[in-house]
């Protein structure tokens, strides 16, 4: 008996289409899945901040995540209120400042990298004592792959996740990768949980604009199936983050702050 695939609920944040294959020489048409997008507007005080181009899937997390991110808001009591409309496709924020002075509204593609200067760019060094074997690494990324829900039946997206050294905490799937640590800080937000002395997991690589965010965060240690660029090292080696990239298998490589996974360091 052939194996039976469960194919998960991905209403609104998938599609079904039809595709025409080439395998083997020959043509097949067949019915797939492809990723949903949106362009998402974020109001603040009744005037247009940004415009994002996302999943449309826990958008009250990535308003909240972004305006955390790039320093709008410093946490939740900084906002009145909020409305949050996929139909309309925008979030509705006033905030307890109806003075508040806002930027000139741009438009972020997949890449999402930050535009608005309202923050340090230079990252905040991190605090932390925090570590984690090698060995807990590995079988996070493999949790982080297990969860993956819009991924295995569509792909074209990116899997973010918070968590502490044994689980995953908080999953969120985006078609940009800047979207799911937004949707994670805005949860987090929300939810109360602090992001300090956590880890990040993330499939996509590792770039300056991604620490930034995990910076922020007061996150130690960020891994990722890829490796990470090099103003990205550079930043980590500043900050103390310990960047973990290539994790495949039962392999992985760390390039900085090797410390926080456990192996010692030898004097220069």
């Amino acid at each position: 008996m052939p194996k039976t695939i469960e194919v998960p609920d991905v209403k609104g944040v998938a599609a079904e289409v039809v595709s025409n294959r080439f395998s083997d020489g020959e043509w097949v048409s067949t019915s797939v899945h492809v990723p949903c997008e949106m362009e998402f507007t974020i109001y603040v005080n009744e005037k247009a901040l940004v415009t994002i181009l996302c999943t449309p899937a826990k958008l009250d997390y990535l308003a909240f995540g972004y305006l955390y991110a790039e320093g709008i808001i410093s946490g939740i009591g900084d906002v009145a209120s909020i409305r949050v409309s996929e139909e309309e496709a925008l979030a509705d924020v006033k905030l307890n400042n109806p003075e508040f002075e806002l930027p000139t509204l741009r438009k972020l593609g997949c890449s999402g990298s930050s535009i608005f200067k309202t923050q340090a760019q230079q990252g905040q060094k991190i605090d932390s004592d925090m570590t984690a074997a090698p060995e807990k690494v590995i079988s996070l990324m493999k949790q982080l792959q297990d969860q993956m829900v819009l991924y295995p039946v569509s792909g074209g997206v990116h899997t973010s996740a918070l968590a502490d050294v044994g689980n995953l905490l908080i999953v969120a799937e985006d078609i940009g990768r800047h979207n799911t640590l937004n949707k994670i800080q805005g949860e987090c937000l929300l939810r109360g949980i602090s992001t300090r002395d956590k880890l990040l997991l993330i499939t996509g690589r590792i770039s300056s604009e991604m620490l930034l965010k995990a910076a922020k965060m007061q996150v130690p240690i960020v891994v990722s199936r890829h490796a990470p660029t090099k103003n990205a090292i550079l930043l980590a080696t500043n900050i103390g983050v310990a960047l973990v990239g290539q994790v495949r298998g039962e392999r992985l490589a760390v390039f900085t702050h090797s410390e926080r996974l456990g192996l010692e360091q030898t004097p220069q």
